[in-house]
Parts: structure tokens; sequence; C-alpha cells
């Protein structure tokens, strides 16, 4: 499965898939396969990164087209 949108939300970041890596302290060659679909993402790196482009989960894979986060439960 290719993640369009990790390569659209780190492009309208103004970041490089190195950023993103050292973001997720990893090289960036193992992220480039994530957002191209070749290795699925794991979910810690999911949520990271999520969080940094302060969006859910979900829309990262698709499944809303809702960029906002779902507001944290109490």
């Amino acid at each position: 499965m290719v993640f369009q949108r990790l390569e659209d939300l780190r492009i309208d970041a103004d970041k490089t898939q190195e950023d993103i890596a050292d973001i997720l302290d990893c090289k960036r060659e193992v992220y480039r396969r994530y957002e191209k679909g070749i290795h699925e993402i794991p979910v810690w790196a999911l949520v990271k990164l999520a969080s940094f482009y302060k969006t859910s989960t979900d829309y990262i894979l698709g499944l809303t087209d809702i960029k906002k986060p779902y507001p944290k439960g109490k």
C-alpha cells in the first residue's frame, strides 16, 4: 500500500525524507520504503508522524479525508 499522504504531508511541511527519517530515528532509505509502500509502516512510527503533522492516523491511512485530528478523550 502506497501512502501518498505521507509524501504529501512531508512536502507540505517543507521536509525532506532525511528530515522525517531523523524524526523517526531511522535511515532515509527505511523511511522512503514506508512512504512508497515497500515496507509496512510500524504503528509507533505512524502515531509519531500523526502527532508531528498534527493529524490523525486515519487521515494518513486514507480512511478519512478530514485532516484535523480527533479531540483527545478525558
